[in-house]
């Protein structure tokens, strides 16, 4: 068997302050993280089993996508899981720090 040696973490280089979120960055970020949030929401209806007496059926299924990227929307407005901050770090450190 393999002996595994975790490595030590990166630290993250911070966010200059003049790059505080605001603008596009931040709404780009916050979209971002409703689509994933969406997609995992999809993912996870996927394994819930419909009641055949009081759901199922074509509507369902045919809205099932719908529902979730809405949750997923509202999620990430309300204050989401914590992915736009780092989304937007990421955007801005590839724009070379400049807005």
């Amino acid at each position: 068997m393999m002996d595994v040696t975790p490595t030590p973490a990166v630290p993250a280089t911070p966010v200059p302050v003049a790059a505080a979120p605001k603008g596009t960055e931040a709404e780009t970020a916050k979209k971002f993280e409703a689509v994933f949030i969406g997609q995992m929401t999809r993912t996870m209806m996927e394994t819930v089993e419909t009641d055949e007496q009081f759901g199922g059926g074509h509507g369902e299924a045919m809205f099932r996508g719908v529902m979730a990227e809405q949750l997923g929307t509202a999620i990430a407005q309300r204050g989401g899981i914590g992915l736009a901050p780092a989304v937007m770090e990421q955007i801005i450190r590839l724009q070379g720090g400049i807005r």
